[in-house]
Parts: structure tokens; C-alpha cells; sequence
């Protein structure tokens, strides 16, 4: 009747939070939330969760301040005196002097040494991934509870869980959310479910009442405050949750009725140490479009080999923005979720393992939505490598610390898989240039440009490199079962150009507007029918 590791079986979800222009500079000692609750609340006492205004001002000051007063914890641009924006500029002008130094007086070198440089990189990355996936298949990483052990535990027994479900300017999906919600099988007199809404955001909440929910499920309104983000708003939820589990679902979720006993049953036989358990992720329409298609098998890999493998190898594990059903107590020790951070659930994650907490794959599923619409896609993936490239920048403020905290293995784990996914992305485009340079350009021009201990390398990243990952994504169809999926994952460079597209673009906003939150829009799936009792992938 305990949970038993499996083999592992088939990100990332978003609460649709905007964040609108470039965050503002704080000053922690200096702030003061300014609380905007101009909604009607005449609507029934039993769907608005009435917090007075001092409480909720209270609330709000502690979620955005918490992790930012933990010194290099948070994405938090901290205001910086006059002398030293003067030393960052001067260091900025003198490295893009010796640049361009350089490359007036040895351009080939400087080109040289550039391409060695991005083709030990990239293989490095793509080795670890087809690292993680050779241990997930030989591993067991993945906990298992049956439907029947998750039935059996006695209502009496099982802890109390709060579910919280961002959610901003979505009305049309609500009816579907609150029919999700009523489905998990969880005693009610044990379950609180928090929806998180903006308080300028009448729409979602009229639709919310509309749907009549169940007494257990109630509306939080969330004080207008920047920054306007998913991790802020789960922050406030916090401060009102009254479970010893906690849980996040998406408003368009679909998650699996047991899964909340599942994760009760896995937290009670594990050890301790184990914060969290990410429960696996897939899709309701993935055959909406090619697009739906290509982000479905993406999934499939990322849940059946990739996390697990990084299990495997004591890596840190970049949660998913929803499903990840964690342990109040230890998800409060380690300040909860970063409000600047725009992917809030991977920076989780790595402050988990750098307080000592692990975290398991939990063999119970969660359907999305997968964007059908390709910028809509693109924010939403921009958003994800943004966020990851800031999660590597935070953590490697200290790096020897860092490196003392996650040991050499998690310590290069989090390199190459977090600082490795938006990087493999933007050097993509590097090495199909020059694939195309070699097939068209003159042989002996390329030889001065690039000589053969560079070129060569370069060439098996770009070859070996794209072919071994279009093997895995095959791979991990097959061994999902997925073969609706196997002409899709054939195109897949294609989707690499799109992935490219979204990296470059995170790399600007990374540079102008860090925090920044561009709201994914749901809703716009055509497959609504009944969700499937068994996750597909």
C-alpha cells in the first residue's frame, strides 16, 4: 500500500498574470502598498473571502517582501547609488572597448575563439540532456500511488490542503475551472481552494459567482501592486492558506480527480527532506493544430525523462508553474515564490535544493491547455527563458557558495538545464548559419574563418547535436505511448526556429524589462471535451 518508484511515465503553466510596462524600482525599506479594492463585493458572502484592509495590506507587504529582504535571493532590481552606476558603466564601456579592439585587429581570432566557445557549450548541453534521459531510463524515478491505495486512506487521516489558482482577466474559462475543482476527490471539510484574482478585474470574478461554486471554493482578491505577477499573487494567497499540503492548478487546468490523495499518500511514506512533489504534465488538445502538436511531444519529455533524470543525477529540478504540491511549512522556510521572478516555479526549485529539500516526480497528471496561437506561444515561451536566464543570474551571484550548496553535480545540473535551455535556443541559429555557410559559401574561405579544430567541433554540435535531439523526442513518444505524435516530432527543427524566436526576444526583455509578465491567453483550444481519467502523457 506505499508509494513505489515507476519508471518514469509521461514547465511549465502560467496564471496568466501581466505585468503592464517595466517594473519599478523599489526600495524595500521604503515601500508601502497602495491597496486598490474597487470591486463590488454585495455579491454572496460565500464566494468573496472578506479580508479587511489592514489585513490585507499586511498580506501584501509580506509577500513582496519576504524573499527580497534575504540578501541575493530575489530577481529584485534594488535601487544603486550614483558611484555605482558610474562603475557599471565604466566596466560596460571597457569590455565593449576591448571587444571592439579586438575585433578590428583580429577579427578571424575573435571569430574563432567565439565559435569554439558556442560549440563546447552546445554540446555540452545537449550531452547532459541525452545524460538525463539514458538515467531516467534506467532509473526509477518516478513515485507511484494506485487509485486504489489513494481511495482507501480513511477521510480522517489525510491532511488538510489548500489549492491556490491564479487567474487574471480569464472569465471564459472559469465555468470549466470551477467543474475541475468540484471533480477532485478530497473530503471538502479538508480542502480550501483560493482563486486568486486581480482586484480591478470585476469580469473573471462575475464569472466566477456565475459558476456557482462549491462552499470549499472561495475568491481571494488580490490588492492591486506592483508587479503585477503570478508568484505575487500566490504570495498573498499564502498568507491564507490553512493546509498543511498546498497545491497550484492553472485556470485551465484539468487535473486528475486523485490527485491530491495521491500526493497526501506519497508526502506521508517519504522521507522528510522531500518538499515537493511535481506531479506530470501533458495536454487536452494536442492535435489542435501542428503547434499544439510539437509543444505536446515537448511535454512528453520533459516529464518522462528529463525531470526524472535530473532526479537521477542529483540535479535541482525547475518545477512546472502548476501540479507542484509542496509542503507549507518548508515552501514558508524557504520564502515561498519570488514576486519578480517571471518564472517563479524553476527559482523555487533551486532554493528548495540549496536549503537541502528534494523534490520528486509524482505519477499523477495535470491537462493544459497547449497554445494553438503562435504569439500567444511566443510570450508565453519568451516569459519561460526569460525567467530561466534570471534564475541562473540570481543563483550565481555567489557562485562557491552556490556550488557548496548543490555539490559539483547539482551545482553543473543547474548550469547546463537552466542557464543550458535558453542558451541551446539562441545558438541554434549560430550553427544553422553555418551549415549554410559550408554548403554555400567558398570552402577555402571558411577554412581562414574557421580552421579545423573549431570547424569540425562545430559541425557535430549542429549535426550530432539536432539529430540526438530529435531522437529523444521520438524516443520518449514511443515510451509514452504516443504514437499519434510521431510525424509531428519529425518536423520539429521547425519548432526549434519558433524556440529561437521566443530566446531572442527573452533576451531583449531580459535586458529592458526583466519582470515583465505578458499574459498568455486560454481559452482558445477546440477540443473541450470530457477530460481524460488517466494522464496521456
Amino acid at each position: 500500500g506505499r508509494p513505489r518508484r515507476t519508471r518514469p511515465g509521461a514547465g511549465h503553466g502560467d496564471g496568466g498574470r501581466q505585468q503592464p510596462g517595466r517594473e519599478p524600482n523599489v526600495s524595500i525599506a521604503s515601500w508601502r502598498p497602495e491597496l486598490s479594492l474597487g470591486i463590488d463585493l454585495s455579491g454572496p458572502p460565500d464566494v468573496v473571502l472578506t479580508v479587511p484592509p489592514q489585513e490585507a495590506r499586511r498580506h501584501l507587504r509580506v509577500a513582496l517582501t519576504t524573499l527580497a529582504a534575504t540578501p541575493d535571493r530575489s530577481a529584485l532590481r534594488r535601487p544603486t547609488t550614483r558611484a555605482q552606476r558610474r562603475r557599471r558603466v565604466a566596466g560596460a564601456v571597457v569590455a565593449a572597448g576591448l571587444l571592439a579592439l579586438w575585433l578590428l585587429l583580429a577579427p578571424l581570432l575573435l571569430g574563432t575563439v567565439a565559435v569554439g566557445l558556442a560549440s563546447a557549450a552546445y554540446l555540452a548541453v545537449v550531452g547532459y540532456r541525452v545524460r538525463c534521459v539514458r538515467s531516467a531510463v534506467a532509473g526509477d524515478d518516478v513515485i507511484t500511488v494506485s487509485d486504489a491505495v489513494a481511495r482507501a486512506v480513511p477521510e480522517a487521516d489525510l491532511p488538510r490542503y489548500t489549492v491556490l489558482v491564479p487567474a487574471y482577466r480569464e472569465p471564459e474559462v472559469i465555468g470549466r475551472l470551477v467543474t475541475q475543482l468540484a471533480a477532485l476527490d478530497y473530503p471538502a471539510d479538508r480542502l480550501q481552494v483560493l482563486v486568486l484574482l486581480e482586484a480591478d478585474d470585476p469580469g473573471t470574478l462575475a464569472a466566477l459567482r456565475a459558476a456557482a461554486p462549491p462552499p470549499y471554493v472561495r475568491a481571494v482578491l488580490v490588492p492591486v501592486a506592483e508587479p503585477r505577477t503570478k508568484p505575487k499573487a500566490c504570495d498573498y494567497g499564502l498568507q491564507l492558506a490553512t493546509g498543511e499540503l498546498l497545491t497550484i492548478f492553472d485556470a485551465e487546468d484539468r487535473p486528475e480527480p486523485l490527485q491530491l490523495r495521491k500526493a497526501a499518500v506519497a508526502f506521508a511514506a517519504l522521507p522528510a527532506d522531500v518538499a515537493c512533489l511535481q506531479a506530470r504534465l501533458s495536454f487536452h488538445n494536442a492535435h489542435q493544430n501542428l503547434l499544439t502538436a510539437w509543444f505536446a511531444a515537448e511535454y512528453v519529455t520533459w516529464f518522462r525523462h528529463l525531470l526524472p533524470g535530473l532526479i537521477a543525477l542529483g540535479a535541482p529540478i525547475p518545477l512546472g508553474g502548476t501540479s507542484n504540491h509542496l509542503r507549507v511549512r518548508m515552501l514558508r522556510e524557504v520564502g515561498a515564490w519570488d514576486p519578480w521572478n517571471v518564472t517563479e516555479d524553476a527559482d523555487l526549485g533551486l532554493r528548495l535544493a540549496r536549503a537541502g529539500k528534494r523534490v520528486e516526480v509524482l505519477d499523477a497528471g495535470t491537462e493544459e491547455e497547449a497554445n494553438p496561437d503562435f504569439v500567444n506561444w511566443a510570450k508565453q515561451r519568451s516569459r519561460w527563458y526569460k525567467g530561466y536566464l534570471v534564475t541562473w543570474w540570481v543563483n550565481m551571484r555567489h557562485p562557491r557558495q552556490l556550488r557548496r550548496e548543490l555539490g559539483w553535480r547539482g551545482f553543473a545540473g543547474f548550469t547546463l538545464f537552466v542557464g543550458g535551455t535558453p542558451l541551446l535556443a539562441l545558438l541554434n541559429p549560430v550553427f544553422w548559419g553555418l551549415g549554410i555557410v559550408y554548403v554555400l559559401g567558398d570552402e577555402h574561405a571558411v577554412a581562414r574563418v574557421f580552421p579545423d579544430p573549431v570547424y569540425y567541433p562545430a559541425m557535430l554540435a549542429w549535426v550530432v547535436g539536432n539529430l540526438a535531439m530529435v531522437y529523444v523526442g521520438v524516443y520518449s513518444l514511443r515510451e509514452a505511448a504516443r504514437e499519434d505524435l510521431f510525424w509531428q516530432s519529425l518536423l520539429v527543427p521547425a519548432y526549434w526556429v519558433m524556440m529561437s524566436l521566443a530566446a531572442v526576444k527573452a533576451a531583449v526583455q531580459l535586458v529592458r524589462s526583466p519582470a515583465l509578465w505578458e499574459k498568455t491567453t486560454h481559452g482558445l483550444d477546440v477540443a473541450r471535451g470530457p477530460r481524460l481519467q488517466e494522464p496521456t502523457a
